[in-house]
């Protein structure tokens, strides 16, 4: 996350951030290099917003859609959406001229929200894990155990958890003030890093660590669970088996999701722990790289979803349709074969 970025010796340093004494050495890269990766970002960041766009604008218009998971994967993808809208460009900025120019205030926001959308998609993976283990493990009591409702207060606690964490240690000089063994020296002029000390990147590990622990326990028993269904899936009749098949496609297409989402992100947050213990060496190219890996991750779900959900193919295919405009589409049953 970008509260922890260290700015320091990589490439060589050509130039500073600001012509004041304790400004940050900037990287001066080739031209053609720089337009490259601006580009590269920028297309990153227009798959990331556009694609999460449309899985927030599917399942909020397709009445059919209106179930716990999708209303989940609706705030999941609002996270990676506002991710790619607030974060990532200033982000971008940050990696390519290796300076922060927007001041202090633009820089603590820009942490908080980092953190946030970060923190909060974490969560909601968490939580439709459990959706999940609930829809496999427990179908009778799925409808009545896992309501509209519930997942509800489940997206109002995948917002306000990260919220209150990250605003404590943001807006807060409760930890600088009784953790100052722990704090590094000051950054230099032209950084953005408002957190930078070992007990964050301690901190944050377990917060990253135990939801993956669960999610990957989680699935684990899922995955047993629907392989004994399978064999006994021709004891039920074939709306039953229909039902079952549909509840265990999407247990494997979201733990696709899990999956990539800890490759993404693992690298990063173990970088994070090591490099606090070893005095913050990781060289910033390096960083930077494992820093927009993470980001990646933001783009990936709806990607997935293009090619694992038959019902995300079929609303793609009527809103890029004149269909669209029919008072009767919002009503169309997407489950339909």
């Amino acid at each position: 996350m970008s509260a922890v970025l260290n700015q320091g010796a990589g490439d060589r340093p050509l130039a500073f951030c600001y012509q004041v004494n304790g400004s940050c050495p900037r990287t001066v890269h080739p031209l053609g290099l720089q337009l490259t990766i601006y580009l590269a970002c920028a297309a990153g960041i227009i798959v990331t917003v556009l694609g999460n766009l449309f899985v927030v604008f599917t399942v909020s218009y397709f009445k059919a859609l209106h179930t716990p998971t999708n209303l989940l994967l609706l705030s999941l993808a609002l996270a990676d959406m506002l991710l790619g809208l607030l974060v990532l460009p200033l982000s971008t900025v940050r990696s390519v001229e290796s300076c922060w120019f927007f001041g202090d205030s633009l820089c603590r926001l820009h942490t908080y929200l980092d953190t946030l959308f970060c923190l909060t998609s974490i969560f909601h993976l968490c939580f439709i894990s459990i959706d999940r283990h609930c829809a496999i493990c427990e179908p009778l009591l799925y409808p009545s155990k896992f309501t509209v409702r519930v997942a509800l207060r489940y997206i109002v606690a995948g917002w306000g958890m990260p919220a209150a964490y990250t605003a404590f240690f943001v807006y807060t000089d409760v930890v600088e003030r009784g953790l100052s063994q722990w704090l590094e020296e000051m950054p230099c002029v032209g950084s953005c890093q408002l957190l930078f000390n070992k007990f964050w990147g301690w901190l944050n590990f377990p917060m990253f660590f135990f939801p993956c622990l669960l999610m990957i326990s989680l699935y684990v028993k899922i995955f047993l669970v629907a392989a004994r269904q399978a064999q006994q899936i021709n004891t039920f009749n074939k709306s039953l088996g229909g039902a079952s098949k549909r509840e265990r496609k999407a247990a494997k297409t979201l733990g696709i999701a899990v999956g990539i989402y800890l490759l993404c992100w693992l690298p990063f947050t173990i970088d994070t722990l090591v490099d606090s213990l070893l005095n913050f060496i990781t060289p910033p190219l390096v960083f930077d790289i494992l820093i927009w890996f993470a980001y990646f991750n933001s783009a990936c779900n709806p990607i997935i979803y293009v090619f694992s959900y038959r019902w995300f193919r079929k609303a793609l295919k009527l809103i890029f349709s004149p269909e669209i405009f029919s008072p009767r589409t919002p009503t169309i049953d997407l489950y339909q074969e």
